[in-house]
């Protein structure tokens, strides 16, 4: 599994840092709340809402946070006004960039994104300029020192509730799916008692580049993290080797 090992345990890590709760929290509470406005505030009939509120659980988001986001989300299901807009682009040396997010001012998310690109030395393209170079798949990070079970038990557990892939990396094991069968999957890693540290449908690039130039590498790292600040941006996937 190529560039996978790397992305994964990355992810892993910066997820685990407490500076970055209070945004997590964010993005998933918008989520939660366009989840219940397309389909309900009962999980058991939304696998959306379940999916989101598994995302939740694996950051640590309390139980009782999470419910006064559904009911709040039910309650006033008009105010909801939130909408998912992408943007690609490239940073310095033609890095691959792509930006989801979840806004209520279409306009101010796009003059966002386009600054931060901008001050990175970047350009945001066309759609579909970059996304042709990554795959869209279903990852599900568990953390080694979480899991009680056996690497091939939970491989075959995987494997058997329809994942696509599974890799037994440094400190954590991944596992890919295709984005239909990833609920299923998640679903069933969850009966299974397994914890996961992140679960979730993303963008995984096919190939990495390395950048070598220190002042590229600042640029880069100044668009990623002025998008990270931004409350609007829900994700950002790039093909950086870091």
């Amino acid at each position: 599994m190529s560039g996978h090992s790397k992305f994964a345990n990355i992810k892993h890590k910066k997820e685990k840092n407490d500076a970055a709760k209070g945004k997590i929290f964010t993005v998933i509470g918008r989520e939660i709340a366009v989840a219940v406005k397309e389909g309900g505030a009962d999980p058991n009939n939304n696998s959306r809402l379940r999916d989101v509120i598994a995302k939740a659980k694996a950051n640590n988001m309390p139980n009782d946070t999470i419910e006064r986001g559904i009911k709040k989300a039910a309650g006033d299901a008009n105010s909801v006004n939130y909408e998912y807009v992408s943007y690609e682009g490239y940073g310095p040396n033609g890095i691959a960039i792509i930006v989801d997010a979840l806004t209520d001012n279409k306009n101010r998310t796009a003059a966002n994104v386009r600054s931060a690109f901008t001050k990175g030395n970047g350009n945001v393209g066309t759609p579909g300029c970059v996304s042709y170079m990554f795959d869209k798949k279903g990852q599900i990070i568990v953390d080694k020192e979480e899991c009680e079970m056996d690497a091939d038990d939970l491989m075959m557990l995987a494997l058997d509730a329809g994942a696509e892939d599974f890799s037994d990396e440094e400190d954590s094991f991944e596992i890919i799916t295709d984005p239909d069968t990833f609920s299923e999957v998640r679903q069933k890693l969850e009966e299974e008692g397994i914890a996961m540290a992140s679960a979730e449908v993303t963008m995984i690039p096919q190939n990495y580049v390395e950048l070598t130039d220190e002042n590229a590498v600042k640029s880069l790292q100044r668009t990623l993290d002025l998008l990270d600040e931004d409350d609007d941006v829900q994700a950002v996937y790039h093909n950086w080797d870091e």
